[in-house]
This record gives structure tokens, C-alpha cells and sequence, in this order.
């Protein structure tokens, strides 16, 4: 044990660089390219502000997410609680002090970039609860002690992303906290019983709605009812897709973006305007990119020996698919719109940001994967 502690804890930089998971670089390179193409297709073909700023941001933070791969792992579990407790005091200076910008106070302007603390808050929960639950025994995770305090930990940002209001991030930062305390082996029971109060107490939540969530829902059962306002982006992204065929229009030939028909098409409906000009086979393509990333993710979880690594890699990676999944059913009318941007490829700088930071923290458990933490 000692050894290959020690020998983690020497590693020459060439045999760093020789740990890195190529197939998972190659997969964020490919996303970041159709980001790019992406981008540059819903700037009309060209390079503009969006396309531009884009291509700076992926850049710049693919470099750091190199830079930050060479931190232990070790590192990041000493700052678990700490990571979670500065993004909270983020958020709580957004929701006094942020900017506002259609109805929402959620970003704080750092000069360089307008940054939304709540998505920040999607890594930092999973940290968080990495790291409780690293040392906790199996057979302690389920007392009511235990169980308490990750809750307590959880509703505190959701208030706050809710408070902002910001419904659709409070539900993955939820959703990315609640995946963690499964995998940690809290008993099915607990999930049942908080299902069925969710059920229960949803006309109350329902009533404590802004209007325009209110309505969003209902559109989402019913576009048609308002196909001009809150079903406007339901309907025309269906078109959209659908449109687009089993081979797409092609490159920079989508209509509903190109007649401006399609509004939001650089961020959370970015998806839509990709399936208009590459179809259902390019779609496949790109489903199939972000399941090689997500496997190679479990995979460098599954390789490491501690238990915090494990954790981290295996929520992480369900987080990554929940976005994706809650991103594509929403521009496809399958959920309501929540404000969910696609990984890599939506514009966001915070985003973008939130989901490197995460990115180098599993590259950093398969750099550091023989190194156990006490």
C-alpha cells in the first residue's frame, strides 16, 4: 500500500501527461468542435460575438481543465465542504447584489465574465457530498443523523437558486445532490417515501409558482394554447426537428433558425438548430459522442481506489446525463422548458466553466487513481 501510495505521489510530469484519458479528451474536442460549427451556424455563417466567444471560452477553459488535471484528488476532498460553502455565499451575494437580466438575479459580473454561481453549484454538491460520505460506513449511511445533514445541505442552494428564481437549476442542482446520496446506498425506501410526498405537496408547490413557470407548464401539456407566446419556442423547435429529416438540411441550411423562427437557438436550444441541418443520423452521432464521454467517465471511477473518486466520477457522470436528457426533451416537448443548456455545445460561460471544472477533477482521479485517501 505504501508503495503505490508513494509511487502516485511521484510521478514525473511525462507520466502525467501519459495518464490522461485520451478518449476522453478526443470526446470533449469533438463536442467543443460542434459547439463551434454550432455556434457559427446560428450566427448566420459567421464569426460574430456568439461564435467568437464561444471559441475564447472553450478555449481558454479546455487549458485550465488540462491545468487543474494535475491537482491530486486528494486535493479536492480537503476543499469539499469548503468549494460548496464559498459557491453558497456566490449565491447568496447574486440574489442581493447580482445582475439582473429578464426577471432573474443570478449573475455576478467579474469584468471578464457575467458568472452564475448556480452552476458552479451543480460540481460543487457533488463534491460536497463525495466527501461526507467518503469515510461514512455502509451500515451508518441510512441513521436519521446521516441523514439529515445532506438534505440540509441540499435545500439550502436549491432555496437560493429558487429564490432567484431560477426553477430549472434548482432542479438539477437538486437532482445532481439526490443521485450522489443514491449511489452513497441510502435505502430505496427514503426515495419512495420523499416521491410520493413530492406528489402530494405539488398543487401547493404549484401555487407559490411565478406566473410565467405557471404558464410554461401549461404550455408544455398544451402549446397550442398560446402558439405566439409561451408555446412559441415548444412549436417552432418541433418544427425544427422534425424538418431536419433522417440526413438534416445541411450545414448552415436550417430554415427555422435561418428566418429567425427559432428563438434562444445559441443556448438552451442549440440541439434543435444541430438536428435541423444534420437530422436524426447527426443527432445519433452526437448521443453517441456524450455516451463514449459518460463511459469513460464510469470507467475512471471504477479504476480508482478511493472511495471519494469513485463517488465523484460516478455522480458526475450521471449529472452529465441528466442534463442531456432534461435538455433534449425539453426542445423536443417532451419536459417543460427549465433552462437546462446542452454540455459543451450550449453558449454560457459559466456553464461551460462548471462542466471543464468537473471535467479536470475526473481527469484528476485517473492521473492520481492508485492514491488512497485517508
Amino acid at each position: 500500500m505504501f508503495q503505490q501510495s508513494s509511487y502516485t505521489d511521484h510521478l514525473t510530469f511525462f507520466q502525467k501527461i501519459r495518464s490522461f484519458d485520451i478518449i476522453l479528451i478526443l470526446s470533449i474536442l469533438a463536442l467543443g468542435f460542434i459547439g463551434v460549427i454550432s455556434m457559427y451556424s446560428s450566427d448566420g455563417g459567421e464569426f460574430s460575438y456568439h461564435t467568437t466567444s464561444h471559441i475564447i471560452r472553450f478555449g481558454v477553459f479546455f487549458v485550465l481543465m488540462l491545468f487543474l488535471s494535475f491537482v491530486r484528488i486528494k486535493f479536492w476532498y480537503s476543499i469539499g465542504y469548503f468549494f460548496y460553502f464559498i459557491v453558497v455565499l456566490l449565491l447568496i451575494y447574486a440574489s442581493f447584489y447580482g445582475i439582473t437580466a429578464s426577471g432573474s438575479q443570478r449573475w455576478i459580473n467579474l469584468y471578464l465574465i457575467n458568472l452564475q454561481p448556480s452552476e458552479l453549484m451543480k460540481i460543487s454538491i457533488i463534491v460536497c457530498f463525495a466527501k461526507y460520505y467518503h469515510r461514512m460506513q455502509i451500515s451508518n449511511v441510512n441513521r436519521f443523523r446521516n441523514l439529515v445533514s445532506p438534505v440540509i445541505l441540499l435545500v439550502i442552494p436549491v432555496i437560493l437558486v429558487i429564490s432567484q428564481p431560477d426553477l430549472g437549476t434548482s432542479i438539477l442542482i437538486a437532482l445532481s445532490g439526490v443521485v450522489v446520496i443514491w449511489l452513497s446506498g441510502v435505502n430505496i425506501k427514503y426515495f419512495i417515501y420523499s416521491g410520493l410526498v413530492l406528489i402530494i405537496s405539488a398543487p401547493f408547490v404549484i401555487s407559490f409558482l411565478k406566473p410565467y413557470q405557471k404558464l410554461r407548464i401549461l404550455s408544455f401539456f398544451d402549446p397550442e394554447r398560446d402558439p405566439l407566446g409561451a408555446g412559441y419556442q415548444i412549436i417552432q423547435s418541433k418544427i425544427a426537428v422534425g424538418s431536419g429529416g433522417l440526413s438534416g438540411k445541411g450545414f448552415l441550411k436550417g430554415t427555422q433558425s435561418y428566418l429567425e423562427f427559432l428563438p434562444e437557438k445559441h443556448t438552451d436550444f442549440i440541439f434543435t438548430l444541430f438536428s435541423e441541418e444534420f437530422g436524426f443520423l447527426g443527432s445519433i452521432g452526437l448521443l453517441l459522442i456524450y455516451s463514449i464521454m459518460i463511459y469513460r467517465i464510469i470507467s475512471i471511477g471504477s479504476l480508482a481506489r478511493s472511495f471519494f473518486a469513485k463517488l465523484y466520477c460516478y455522480g458526475f457522470a450521471s449529472a452529465i446525463f441528466i442534463y442531456i436528457v432534461v435538455n433534449m426533451s425539453m426542445v423536443l416537448g417532451l419536459l417543460p422548458i427549465v433552462g437546462s443548456p446542452l454540455p459543451i455545445i450550449s453558449y454560457g460561460g459559466s456553464s461551460m466553466l462548471a462542466t471543464m471544472t468537473g471535467l479536470s477533477i475526473v481527469m484528476s482521479a485517473k492521473i492520481y487513481h492508485r492514491q488512497l485517501i485517508s
